[in-house]
């Protein structure tokens, strides 16, 4: 057999992770669903826009609970059961993408609210002479 012939396969074994963390980056315009070991290695995620909503749709509630059901989905096949949720941002699909974590039969141990509040903020603009 020619080395031209021989395939060589790139598909790494999925390794099993009994726990995890979700975290879900939910902005005005998208949600982002990233799952990560305890460790911090990713290890799948999903987002509104790789779902195939764009534009207005893909900030909607409807979007978010979409990508975190094939989310769930990709975690299950890591073997995942337990799980803690991270949840960062002010958009709409914060509860409907927690509500979707529960109905795929993980368990989550806690729910923490992580998104950044300023302390003073950026300098405000000029005011406006007219």
């Amino acid at each position: 057999m020619s080395p031209q012939t021989r395939k060589i396969s790139t598909n790494k074994p999925k390794r099993k992770v009994f726990r995890g963390i979700f975290h879900i980056q939910a902005g005005h315009h998208n949600t982002i669903i990233t799952i990560t070991n305890i460790r911090g290695d990713v290890l799948c995620w999903s987002s509104s826009g790789s779902c195939g909503f764009r534009g207005k749709r893909k900030s909607t509630t409807f979007a978010a609970k979409k990508a975190a059901e094939i989310a769930t989905k990709k975690s299950l096949d890591f073997g995942i059961r337990e799980a803690k949720v991270l949840v960062t941002g002010a958009g709409q699909g914060r509860e409907t993408a927690i509500r979707e974590i529960f109905k795929a039969g993980i368990k989550v141990n806690v729910i923490r609210e992580k998104t950044g509040i300023p302390h003073n903020g950026c300098r405000p603009p000029k005011k406006r002479r007219v």
